[in-house]
């Protein structure tokens, strides 16, 4: 069974136990919020040169330190009567789409890259020492609230995301770097539904990753660690 529908059974698992609970007496929404790099702009200063090339990038999966619940709830529906009901992710937790997202971006940039790795708690002594892996991006969710609110005779969709992303040199157990990004969108539309919403939340994501990869200084750090 390949990866992504391991998740997809083990999230329609815990939607069912959800509810059967009566977590959600009103239903719930999924949504797949995925980031496709193929259309992805990437700055000059970021690609590999020939001997960065010879070094690979490992991406861990990213911690969620918001304060909420239930780390499966990445935003709510706000009905017309009032009703606010979950919303859930469809296929993968969301500290597993995020690092994902991260590896397809690098990956695009001409970078070799791991899979995704366990979660690191971003303390430079408990860096992991991962088999040919020379550098090590891990980070943080601080903030993920995908919305909707139903309304005649629009509907308003909006989503807030905001990531700290640490770089680390594995050889040298040593956080190279450390910035963090927000990123929102905004959207009216007369129509409902749960691809709008998990579309909005992709674009976010992607414009996050993008707003990491951006700082030149970022890939200076990754580019010097990979060519020692």
């Amino acid at each position: 069974m390949k990866k992504t529908q391991l998740h997809g059974l083990i999230f329609l698992l815990l939607i069912m136990a959800l509810s059967i609970s009566g977590c959600a007496t009103t239903g719930i929404y999924t949504i797949n919020m995925d980031y496709d790099a193929e259309n992805a702009v990437i700055p000059f200063y970021l690609k590999p040169d020939e001997k960065a090339l010879q070094s690979i990038i490992g991406v861990a999966e990213f911690l969620d330190t918001r304060k909420i619940d239930d780390p499966l709830v990445i935003g709510r529906v706000i009905e017309k009567g009032g009703v606010r009901v979950l919303v859930l992710p469809k296929y993968a937790r969301p500290t597993y789409t995020v690092a994902d997202g991260m590896r397809q971006y690098l990956r695009k940039a001409g970078y070799n890259l791991s899979g995704v790795v366990d979660p690191w708690n971003l303390n430079e002594k408990t860096i992991p020492k991962v088999s040919h892996i020379r550098v090590l991006i891990g980070g943080t969710i601080e903030e993920m609230e995908i919305s909707c609110r139903r309304d005649f005779p629009t509907n308003t969709y909006t989503t807030k995301l905001k990531l700290t992303i640490y770089v680390a040199d594995v050889e040298e157990k040593k956080i190279l770097y450390r910035t963090t990004v927000e990123a929102t969108t905004s959207l009216e539309h007369v129509a409902f539904s749960e691809d709008r919403m998990g579309y909005q939340a992709s674009f976010a994501l992607g414009d996050a990753i993008e707003k990491t990869f951006a700082k030149i200084e970022l890939a200076d750090k990754i580019n010097e660690a990979l060519s020692r």
